[in-house]
């Protein structure tokens, strides 16, 4: 049996890894990012390797656009059961620096976002009596200097995942999540800019931090988050795997 997953940010970056392996998986995908011509290089990716996906544009904050969305996923594809709540930016300032805006938009996107899309997946779900869900927190969950926005989205993830565990689990739905630690990717090439750092100095001063000594890939989450949306992880719901090279949590 073929599975619908949605993948949500998934242009580039850890949700187009995870888009990539979702599909290696045999899963049919949507690769949902704000534009749908963004994701045209992780559809033809995934295409390439013999896989099936298609590219859905909405924002995630938009509820009328997250149910177009799940829409055409469902005419196109069939009815989703994956849900890989990926969306996300940063507006990273010290407190007193930091406006409503930076507060209210990344907030917003990874939130609201994530509520939305699995309130409207969700339905697919039950209906299936299967369901995978798999939501994206961080490290900085646990607090980190000059991202007061994005630690409170990223815990906040971790307490929603909790929830959809609790209500969800009577219809056969798990719901996980997975925080990474330091990654390399265009975001944090963005936190490397904003602290007038090069990139890879930035990096090889992070990796030496990690027990493993090396920074985390997207392919490293993707991994994680497979092994969440697989048959055999049936009975684990309500975690929160930190994927950081070493203990954290």
């Amino acid at each position: 049996m073929t599975r619908i997953a949605i993948v949500t940010g998934a242009a580039r970056g850890i949700g187009a890894a995870t888009a990539q392996r979702l599909a290696a998986d045999g899963c049919a995908v949507a690769v949902l990012d704000l534009d749908a011509g963004s994701c045209a290089a992780t559809v033809d990716a995934i295409a390439d390797a013999g896989g099936r996906a298609i590219a859905v544009g909405a924002d995630v904050a938009d509820a009328d656009a997250v149910a177009r969305a799940v829409a055409q996923v469902d005419a196109e594809l069939g009815g989703p059961t994956i849900l890989v709540n990926n969306a996300g930016v940063i507006r990273d300032n010290l407190l007193f620096k930091m406006t409503e805006d930076d507060w209210d938009t990344v907030l917003s996107v990874h939130l609201r976002g994530a509520f939305l899309m699995s309130r409207e997946v969700q339905k697919h779900q039950v209906e299936a009596g299967w369901g995978r869900i798999v939501n994206l927190s961080s490290t900085s969950a646990l607090g980190n200097r000059g991202q007061a926005n994005y630690a409170a989205a990223k815990a906040g993830m971790q307490g929603l995942t909790k929830t959809l565990a609790i209500e969800l689990g009577r219809f056969g739905v798990t719901a996980n999540a997975v925080a990474p630690g330091f990654i390399v990717t265009d975001m944090t090439r963005t936190t490397a800019e904003r602290l007038g750092v090069g990139f890879e100095e930035f990096i090889e001063a992070r990796a030496a931090e990690v027990p493993l000594q090396r920074a985390g890939t997207p392919e490293d989450i993707a991994a994680a988050v497979s092994f969440f949306c697989s048959e055999g992880a049936g009975f684990v719901s309500g975690q929160v795997l930190y994927v950081a090279g070493g203990p954290r949590g």
